[in-house]
């Protein structure tokens, strides 16, 4: 239990999404999560009730939105209405990784936008904060009234590069969307920029065509940055573009490793040196295994925020402003 004043508690909750990451984040706060009984009737419908008094808390509820996403956002919103009519304090939303992200704008006409539909549930369910991790888009920010910290883990990924590149290196964008992010790890490593294009179907979900890549690759380190891998089309196919281009190794990084489908028999038959990811999702047993998987843990980013937030202080200090 975090303890602010004599009248104040602190507790932190997790859904069964990523419960590891839940308790490194509590054990690194110096408490324990709390208890809470989560359960699924035959029919499929969830059940929650916390074990333990929540009246007056400022109560943080951890869930990353994994496979199943559907089953694991709504877990969390029935844990935030559980807390809000127990009487908590304040209710903090903490996904380290935010469902229906890529649906934060119409593409085509008559598609929803689902992202903020995800933020208006969150508010009606109960929530005072929310609190993510490198989203698809800083947009999604804007969809709810209530505070929305934006986290990062590019200064989590600048150090282990900093330390781990052979040599000189270009950092690629996988689309013209992910620039302005390449730009940002260039800055900080003192590299290069360089962007593949591709065009993605309109036809099928999950399906790009990497068309060329535009930038000095020839002879140089590309490291690829995005903010989720999902079934890996658009990573293989641009990483094997790079080499055709010349470039001397391939690597990526990319805070959300979803590696739905058959993302990680294309990682494994990949010219990828590593796919660099953070545990902000679960992994299988399968994904575990692989050498070319490496991943760093956001839990000390995610526990120095919510202390922050608990005491009222700046989130942004700790990310250097960069949380944006």
């Amino acid at each position: 239990m975090m303890e602010f004043s004599p009248s104040r508690r602190g507790l932190v909750f997790s859904g069964t999404a990523n419960l590891e990451l839940a308790e490194d984040v509590a054990e690194l706060l110096g408490t324990k999560l709390g208890d809470v009984e989560i359960s699924t009737f035959a029919n499929g419908e969830i059940y929650t009730r916390f074990n333990i008094s929540v009246r007056g808390a400022d109560c943080f509820v951890i869930q990353s939105h994994s496979n199943p996403v559907n089953h694991h956002i709504m877990e969390q919103f029935i844990m935030i209405d559980a807390l809000r009519r127990a009487s908590a304090r304040t209710i903090t939303v903490v996904a380290p990784f935010f469902g229906y992200a890529r649906q934060d704008k119409k593409v085509r006409a008559r598609e929803p936008i689902t992202a903020r539909l995800l933020g208006d549930l969150f508010v009606t369910a109960g929530a005072d904060r929310i609190v993510s991790l490198d989203l698809h888009t800083g947009q999604i920010q804007g969809f709810t009234t209530i505070p929305f910290d934006h986290l990062t883990a590019l200064h989590l990924f600048v150090d282990y590069l900093s330390t781990s590149m052979p040599g000189p290196p270009v950092i690629v964008a996988p689309d013209s969307g992910r620039v302005k992010l390449a730009e940002r790890y260039a800055t900080h490593l003192g590299a290069e920029v360089a962007f593949a294009y591709k065009r993605r179907r309109t036809d099928a979900r999950n399906k790009v065509e990497t068309l060329w890549v535009v930038g000095e690759i020839e002879g140089r380190h590309a490291v690829i940055v995005d903010d989720m891998v999902d079934t890996g089309g658009t990573l293989v196919s641009a990483a094997e573009l790079l080499e055709r281009r010349g470039a001397a190794s391939v690597r990526a990084i990319s805070t959300h490793g979803v590696l739905s489908g058959p993302a990680i028999n294309r990682i494994k038959g990949s010219n990828l040196e590593e796919l660099v990811i953070t545990n902000s999702l679960p992994m299988t047993e399968e994904a575990r295994s692989l050498d070319k998987i490496k991943v760093l843990s956001i839990a000390p980013q995610l526990a120095e925020t919510i202390e922050a937030i608990f005491k009222d202080r700046s989130v942004s200090e700790l990310f250097r402003g960069e949380n944006i």
